[in-house]
C-alpha cells in the first residue's frame, strides 16, 4: 500500500499538471496506477485532488497576502501545488499543523527548486497562526 507522503506526491504531481492541462479522469486513473496508488489511498488521492481544484479560489485568497506583493506568477507551478495542498490540509483535515508543514517542506525538498523548502515553511508557517 502507498504511504501518506506517496499520496502527497502524487497529488503535488496531479496539481502541477493541471495548471499545464486540466486533468482528465483517465490520466488521473493512469497517473495513480504507475504510481502504485491503488484501493483505498488511490480514492483518498482522487478525494483530495478534486478538493483541492474545487476548493482552488478559497486557497488562493489566503495564500495571495502570505505571497510576495501577492502575485501567484512570481509562484513556480511545483511550489503553488505543494502551498494549495499543504493549505487545504491544514484547514480541512484533522492533521496536526506540524506534520502537515514538514510534509510539506519534505515534498518542496524532493520536487521544488533549491528555495523551495524554505520558502513553503515561511508560507505554511505564517498561514498557520490565521487559522
Amino acid at each position: 500500500m502507498a504511504t501518506r507522503h506517496q499520496v502527497r506526491q502524487a497529488i503535488v504531481s496531479l496539481l502541477y499538471s493541471n495548471e499545464i492541462n486540466p486533468v482528465t479522469a483517465e490520466f488521473e486513473d493512469e497517473f495513480l496506477e504507475e504510481k502504485k496508488i491503488r484501493n483505498e489511498r488511490k480514492n483518498e488521492a482522487q478525494q483530495t485532488f478534486k478538493e483541492v481544484l474545487a476548493n482552488k479560489e478559497k486557497l488562493d485568497e489566503i495564500l495571495k497576502p502570505h505571497l510576495k506583493d501577492g502575485d501567484f506568477s512570481k509562484v513556480g507551478a511545483t511550489e503553488l501545488a505543494i502551498l494549495r495542498l499543504g493549505l487545504y490540509e491544514m484547514k480541512f483535515s484533522q492533521t496536526d499543523k506540524a506534520v502537515i508543514i514538514n510534509e510539506a517542506i519534505e515534498l518542496a525538498k524532493e520536487l521544488g527548486s533549491d528555495q523551495a523548502p524554505k520558502f513553503i515553511n515561511g508560507v505554511l508557517d505564517k498561514i498557520k497562526g490565521d487559522l
